[in-house]
Formats: structure tokens, sequence, C-alpha cells
């Protein structure tokens, strides 16, 4: 079936089949440009209404790395300080506030977010986490590797981090080139038959 798939296998294997979490990193930096190119890529997939409420916080080595380990699970903690870069991805719950800019077929969309605080988070969290799955893909296109976390305190993350802000921390990211036994085992994956019906 893979024929299919008009991707080359490479990049089919890069992104998709080869592609794992890693949870060792190697000591080589990764760039401010790399880190740009992987934004201006992963920037161009569809959220609703073009909204685009992620939200991308680097932090590279330093007292901010000393900060943001203080609120990772104790599981995350030893490597995430040792990754070259780490990402705070989040939702920015004010990200209407662009609606004119990204979406001038509609401009007055944006007053009516305003108007609903509610589920306009509810739209942020939503597209945001849509974008991730894309933000990581292009990490990935980047030759890098990603290890995405849910295990910290994204409250705590918050507060030391966005207190003057809208965003709402949703995943924290490590990002660099996979160190020594940087994989754990595949895990089986479902099938199609266990996961698709046609009506």
């Amino acid at each position: 079936m893979s024929d299919l798939i008009t991707l080359h296998p490479e990049a089919q294997a890069q992104l998709f089949t080869d592609a794992r979490t890693a949870n060792t990193f190697t000591d080589e930096p990764v760039s401010d440009a790399q880190l740009r190119a992987i934004f201006e890529l992963a920037k161009y997939p569809p959220t609703a209404a073009n909204t685009q409420p992620l939200r991308v916080l680097f932090v590279r080595q330093g007292e901010p790395r000393e900060r943001l380990l203080t609120h990772m699970a104790d599981g995350n903690r030893a490597k995430t300080a040792t990754a070259p870069v780490v990402a705070v991805l989040a939702a920015d719950t004010d990200f209407h506030e662009f609606v004119p800019r990204v979406f001038p077929i509609r401009p007055q969309m944006r007053d009516s977010l305003a108007e609903d605080p509610a589920g306009r988070e509810q739209m942020a969290r939503f597209n945001a986490t849509l974008q991730i799955g894309y933000w990581l893909f292009a990490v990935r296109a980047a030759g890098l590797a990603a290890g995405p976390m849910a295990g910290f305190d994204a409250a705590g993350v918050d507060k030391e981090f966005f207190a003057d802000s809208a965003w709402k921390s949703l995943l924290v990211v490590n990002i660099g080139k996979p160190g020594p036994d940087a994989w754990f085992p595949r895990l089986p994956r479902l099938d199609y038959d266990d996961v698709v019906r046609h009506a």
C-alpha cells in the first residue's frame, strides 16, 4: 500500500515509520535558525478560521531551564535538563486579537470571540493542540528528534513563564539530536480494522 503514498519513502520514514520519541540527546546544539525553520514549516497547516493559536517558548540551558525543571514530573526532569532546547507549547486564549490580520474576510469575528472567553479558550486549546501535531512533524523534518511530555505542572509553568500573558501551556517538548539509547522498543500499533468503520 505504500506505493499509494506520494511522499518519498525516505521522508515517510523520517516523519512517521522510523521516527521515535527521544529520551536522550547529544550535546550538539540546535541553532536559532533551525528553530525558525521549524516554525516556518509548521505554520501552514489548517486551523479553524486560520486562527493559529499555538505559541512557543524556547528554553535553553541556564537559569530559565532550572526554573522549568522545578515544574517537570520526576520521570521527565533528567532528560529535560540535558536536551539542547526545550519548547513549551501553549495556547494563546487571546488569539482573537489577530483575527483581522489572519482572517480578513471576517474581521468582525474578533468582536464575537472577545465576548465569549470560555468558548474562545476551548477554541484556542483545540486548535493549538492540532497545531502541535504539525509542529512535531516539522521538528522531525528538520532532522531533529522530539521528546513530547505532558508530565509537568501546567499551572506552575503558566505562573512561572506566562503570568503576564494569556498563554496556557499544553505540552513540553525536548528537542535535539538523539543520544545513546534514546528509544524505547517500538510498541504495537492498532490495525486498520481496529479503528476504522465505513458508513
